[in-house]
């Protein structure tokens, strides 16, 4: 299941960059399936296949908590949406690729360190990702909505292509933050509510068999 996990983990990240060149970079949308492509389906992926081997960064990195990663992704993700910086992502192909490396490594790291990895206490160390998952969830969620609601477009006015379809500055930011608004809620949110479930299912004592059995 961990090989199975790292390939799909793998193949979806070369899919998401292969197209992310040849479409339209300008647009919102576009960028916003490139970005949670890679937070919450490449770097999940890919963490179940790497958590607990040696390639396992976080394992033995006791301070590198789920709270710490989470915060992380946050400064990560709502840093790289500041409209300047969105606005040098669109014209720079060096600052695209330095964008897309942060969303993977913050990705990979708010995974492994929740998934909990070969340390001690790893259990308690999933507990503690369950939280870790659920702030994210709400911070996706939160810069989701805004972006959504916006009254005005923030990354510039004029109409984009997004994969051939022509969209208003305003509907292309408005598709980009419900984009990010629903896969956060769900994939955050569901990745937390499993740990949990996980966690409980380990901890729960175990029905003790009649005797004679």
């Amino acid at each position: 299941m961990k090989r199975t996990a790292l390939v799909f983990g793998l193949v979806l990240l070369l899919l998401l960059w292969a197209i992310l060149p040849f479409a339209d970079r300008g647009s919102f949308s576009v960028h916003m399936i490139a970005h949670m492509g890679v937070v919450a389906g490449g770097a999940p992926l890919i963490a179940v296949g790497l958590s607990g081997t040696r390639l396992d960064f976080t394992a033995g990195r006791a301070w590198l908590t789920p709270l710490l990663a989470s915060l992380i992704e946050l400064f990560a993700v709502w840093g790289w949406h500041v409209p300047a910086v969105r606005a040098l992502s669109e014209t720079s192909t060096f600052v695209t690729v330095l964008e897309q490396l942060v969303f993977l490594v913050a990705g990979l790291t708010l995974w492994l360190t929740c998934l909990g990895g070969a340390v001690a206490g790893r259990e308690e160390r999933r507990l503690a990702g369950t939280f870790g998952l659920l702030f994210t969830s709400m911070h996706m969620t939160l810069l989701g909505a805004l972006l959504a609601l916006s009254p005005r477009p923030l990354y510039g006015g004029e109409e984009v292509s997004c994969f051939g379809v022509v969209l208003s500055a305003g509907a292309d930011q408005q598709i980009g933050g419900v984009v990010m608004l629903l896969v956060g809620a769900v994939v955050y949110l569901a990745g937390g509510i499993a740990l949990l479930a996980r966690t409980l299912n380990i901890d729960a004592p175990k029905p003790l068999g009649r005797r004679g059995q």
